[in-house]
């Protein structure tokens, strides 16, 4: 509808034909609404006993998770309001890497009642106040509580990585992939003033049909997809010098046109010879500083190959830029990109570089590297879904071990932080004056969406169970949590459900802001949309244009 205004009689358009407005209370109510079918879509997804999603886009691609990010992102969401609940579970994965279901689903909750209480005429920033509050309040509950895990690192990094893959279709090889996932990080982890940094994209996940996911191994070293480049090279090289190559083995054609005027056959095969001797001289300084490897980034002429075939190279070509970083972080070599420069200095080192036939394709691993900086974990799995969320789940167990590693504080999960820090809102509520403490109070009871929903999902009775969870945590059990998988309630420390305290404090931080957003919008205006162009006359089969094609 457009917005008429009444001006001497005449009603006034303000906004193009076409658009639409709502404002007030049913605007903020459509939003919350909105927000509160995308956090109900993930809820059932959460714990370990949460189901998974089979999602299927337009082209027919099936996708099979539980990881909130992946539901969110394969959904084709329209509303604007909604849309913002899947950033969330973005900036959650990004910045913490797992805990995405969890945030999705406290934003929602947030939204739900604050509703409750602007059905109460509390004005909505009084309730973002309030909210801002007690989300400080619960990140600092949550540093107190904290435990730091500076003594017995290792074994906590594998517990944390256990508790992020248990509620996810993997669930049953956790044990073997969270080993892998905290060997990985621990390998590629740097030390700098006194704190470790970890890049996650130096661990590169490579997967392959065929076999089991307890055939999931670790390489210390790098995979690439690729087979070697001619079938005269060795397929397998022990000890291997390897030159790193940024530059095309091959003779280099001009930019513009160039022309060579050939009059004789003699001059004809006096051009080939020195296009040869050139790709040979490429061949002989390669060897010349001791190389038995080259992996190369650009293409390699067919001449070169055989040239390096001669001389016993094994050769990879066309290898993509990131794993070439990769590899000269794993193998200590330096990318080489003027090949008259090179020494024995650059070349990298693997105890091993061999061509395997993995399922139908040919990979070459370059591993047993000394002290790997980037090394690989290659997934194995019957079928193509498995393998996919497979890597989904080692994506976020590697980030969880990460934050520990990087932040070393965790805490205990089944739903015990949350409750801890709900108790601890329940009561700073109180000294609070005004309708503040009625919004701290609701941020108290949205936070226990977590413990009930892992409850629901478990097939239990919520009601019990929190109750009961209630006064256990007002005695002071402050780790008291439910233990899904036997479905009673019990010490989540002792039950070995850890999570690092980086990501319970960013599913605070963006479950509060994303919420605040929503909340303070009152009005939205959204523009007409577009029409169809008109038809040309005569452009419609048999000529005739459609109904109302050329009508404005």
């Amino acid at each position: 509808m457009s917005s008429p205004g009444q001006a001497g009689g005449v009603p006034v358009l303000v906004l193009k034909e076409g658009s639409s407005r709502s404002r007030g209370r049913e605007a903020q109510h459509t939003n919350i609404m909105a927000a509160k079918i995308v956090a109900e879509t993930v809820k059932s997804a959460l714990g370990p006993k949460g189901m998974d999603k089979m999602l299927v886009d337009s082209m027919g691609d099936t996708t099979i998770t539980s990881d909130g990010r992946t539901i969110l992102d394969e959904m084709d969401i329209q509303h604007p309001a909604a849309k913002m609940m899947v950033e969330v579970a973005k900036t959650q994965d990004n910045e913490a890497g797992d805990g995405t279901t969890t945030a999705v689903i406290i934003a929602g909750e947030l939204l739900g009642k604050a509703e409750e209480l602007t059905d109460k005429n509390v004005h909505p920033t009084i309730i973002i106040d309030g909210y801002k509050k007690a989300s400080d309040k619960a990140l600092e509950v949550l540093e107190k509580i904290a435990i730091s895990t500076e003594s017995d690192t290792e074994e906590y990094l594998k517990k944390a990585a256990m508790t992020s893959m248990a509620s996810k279709l993997v669930a049953e090889h956790r044990q073997h992939l969270a080993e892998l996932a905290v060997k990985s990080i621990l390998e590629v982890a740097e030390k700098v003033d006194n704190k470790y940094k970890v890049d996650i994209d130096d661990i590169k996940v490579e997967k392959k049909t065929g076999e089991s996911l307890q055939d999931t191994k670790l390489i210390q070293g790098i995979v690439l997809d690729k087979e070697v480049a001619h079938s005269g090279m060795p397929k397998r090289v022990e000890k291997a010098k390897i030159a790193l190559l940024d530059t095309a083995l091959e003779i280099e054609k001009t930019e513009f046109d160039a022309k060579i005027n050939i009059e004789s056959p003699e001059q004809m095969e006096a051009f080939l010879k020195q296009e040869e001797g050139m790709l040979k001289e490429m061949g002989e300084k390669i060897a010349a500083i001791g190389a038995n490897v080259v992996l190369c980034e650009k293409g390699i002429d067919d001449m070169a190959q055989h040239f390096l075939a001669r001389k016993g190279i094994l050769t990879v070509r066309r290898i993509k830029k990131s794993d070439m970083e990769k590899l000269a972080k794993a193998t200590g070599g330096k990318i080489i990109t003027n090949m008259d420069d090179m020494s024995a200095a650059d070349l990298g080192y693997a105890s091993l570089v061999e061509e395997r036939k993995i399922g139908d394709d040919k990979m070459t691993f370059v591993e047993g590297c000394k002290h790997p900086r980037a090394v690989t974990i290659l997934i194995r799995g019957g079928t193509e879904r498995t393998i996919e969320e497979a890597e989904r789940s080692i994506h976020d167990a590697l980030c969880v071990v990460r934050d520990v590693v990087e932040e070393p504080k965790i805490v205990a999960g089944g739903g015990a932080p949350e409750l801890e820090m709900s108790r601890t809102l329940r009561k700073y509520a109180e000294t609070l004056p005004g309708r503040e403490q009625l919004a701290v109070r609701a941020f108290a009871d949205a936070l226990e969406v977590v413990p009930t929903t892992l409850t629901e999902n478990a097939g239990l009775d919520p009601i019990d169970i929190l109750s009961e969870l209630r006064s256990r945590h007002e005695k002071g059990e402050k780790w008291a949590g439910i233990e899904v998988v036997g479905g009673k309630i019990q010490e989540m420390s002792e039950a070995g459900v850890f999570e690092p305290l980086a990501v319970k404090k960013q599913i605070i931080k963006s479950a509060t802001e994303a919420s605040s957003m929503i909340l303070k919008i009152d009005d939205v205006i959204a523009a007409g949309k577009m029409k169809a162009p008109p038809t040309p006359p005569g452009g419609m089969p048999g000529g005739a244009g459609y109904p109302g094609a050329g009508e404005y």
